[in-house]
C-alpha cells in the first residue's frame, strides 16, 4: 500500500469531529482513503463526506481548504496522506 502526502492539518474541531486541511498535492475525492499521521496521531479513514465553507463537495482540488469528518482526533500540523491502493 502506497501513500502520497497531500496536505497538513490546519485545525481540528473536537465538538463535531471534523479535521480541516489544505489540499497541497493531488486532488481528493469522496471514497478515497486518507491517513493522518503526527506525533500522537495515526489514523486511517475512508472519506465519507467533504465540505468547503459548509458546502458538501464530491472532489477537492489543489489549494482547497476542506473539512472531513473523522472518528478520532487529529492535531494541527499532522500530515495528511492519500492512500493509493
Amino acid at each position: 500500500m502506497e501513500e502520497k502526502r497531500i496536505g497538513t492539518v490546519i485545525d481540528y474541531f473536537a465538538k463535531i469531529g471534523v479535521v480541516a486541511f489544505r489540499v497541497e498535492e493531488e486532488g481528493l475525492k469522496v471514497g478515497d482513503t486518507i491517513h493522518l499521521k503526527g506525533h500522537t496521531t495515526d489514523l486511517t479513514e475512508k472519506v465519507i463526506s467533504m465540505q468547503i465553507d459548509l458546502e458538501v463537495i464530491e472532489e477537492a482540488k489543489i489549494g482547497d481548504d476542506v473539512g472531513i469528518k473523522i472518528k478520532d482526533r487529529a492535531r494541527k500540523g499532522d500530515a495528511v496522506y492519500k492512500v493509493i491502493e
